[in-house]
C-alpha cells in the first residue's frame, strides 16, 4: 500500500483492510472484487488483484502462511525485490536490505558517491546490514532517507553520516538522481488514462455499470473510444468483468 502512496492515506485503509482480511486464507476466500473494493482509492488497483493472487498462492503452496524465504516470496504474484525483503526484514527480522527510493538515495550519496545500478545497489544494501539487526537497521535507513537525506534540501547539517559521506566529500553532482532504478518519476495523473481507469473502478465499487454509461463513468463522455480502451485494459488486468446478459461491467 505504501508504494507511491502517502502514509496519511494508507494508515486508516491498512487497518480497515486487515480488519476485513486478517490472514491470507481470509483474503483468498474472498472474491477479487471484494479485495479491489477494500483497496479502491489507494491507486494502482492492479496491486489488489496481485495481492489476492498472492493470498491464493499462500493457501495453495504454503498452507495459508506467508513464506519466510526470499526465493519463495519472489515467486508470489506481484512480489518484487522490495516487497520480498520488506516482508523478510519486518515480519521475519531477517538481515536483508530493504531498498526503496529513500534507502537508495542514502547508499548512492553516503556510501558510493556515484550512481548505482539496481542489482549493485541491492547487493550493497544486503551486505551492510549488521548481523542480527535487520529490523532496526532498515527502519533507520528508510527513515533517514525520508527525513534527513531528502531528495530536495537534504539536511546535511544534522546528518550523522555527514563526516564520511562520499557525495559531500566529492562535492560533485548528486549521484542519487537515477540511481538504483528507484528514482523514475511518475507520469502525470490528472487527465491520464490511469485517472479514467480509477474513476471507473470507483464506479464499479458502487455496483455494475451499464455499457451505455462507461464513457461517462471514466470521465470521458465525449470520447467513447478512449473509454473502451480503458475498459479493455481493466478486463485484461483482472479488475473488471463483463456481464453479457445485462450488458454491464462489474467487479470480478
Amino acid at each position: 500500500m505504501l508504494q507511491q502512496t502517502q502514509v496519511a492515506r494508507v494508515a486508516p485503509r491498512w487497518a480497515a483492510f486487515l480488519g476485513r482480511f486478517p490472514t491470507p486464507s481470509a483474503c483468498a476466500a474472498a472474491t477479487v472484487g471484494a479485495v479491489v473494493s477494500e483497496w479502491a482509492g489507494l491507486g494502482y488497483n492492479r496491486r489488489a488483484v496481485a495481492l489476492h493472487a498472492t493470498a491464493v498462492a499462500c493457501v495453495d503452496r504454503h498452507d495459508g502462511s506467508v513464506p519466510g524465504d526470499l526465493d519463495l516470496l519472489l515467486a508470489l504474484p506481484g512480489v518484487g525485490p522490495y516487497t520480498a525483503r520488506a516482508v523478510l526484514a519486518f515480519a521475519f527480522e531477517r538481515d536483508v536490505g530493504v531498498l526503496d527510493v529513500n534507502a537508495g538515495r542514502v547508499l548512492a550519496r553516503a556510501l558510493s558517491g556515484r550512481r548505482l545500478a539496481p542489482a549493485e545497489a541491492q547487493a550493497l544494501a544486503d551486505a551492510i546490514v549488521p548481523e542480527g539487526q535487520g529490523w532496526a537497521w532498515n527502519q533507520a535507513v528508510l527513515d533517514h532517507g525520508a527525513t534527513v537525506c531528502r531528495k530536495a534540501a537534504p539536511a546535511c547539517g544534522r546528518c550523522a553520516l555527514a563526516g564520511w559521506c562520499a557525495w559531500r566529500a566529492a562535492g560533485g553532482p548528486d549521484p542519487s538522481h537515477g540511481s538504483a532504478g528507484t528514482g523514475t518519476p511518475q507520469s502525470r495523473f490528472a487527465g491520464s488514462d490511469r485517472q479514467g481507469r480509477a474513476r471507473l473502478v470507483a464506479a464499479l465499487v458502487a455496483g455494475p455499470v451499464a455499457a451505455a454509461r462507461l464513457a461517462e463513468a471514466c470521465g470521458w463522455p465525449d470520447d467513447p473510444g478512449r473509454a473502451a480502451r480503458a475498459v479493455a485494459s481493466l478486463v485484461t488486468d483482472g479488475l473488471a468483468a463483463w456481464d453479457a446478459d445485462a450488458a454491464s461491467l462489474h467487479l470480478p
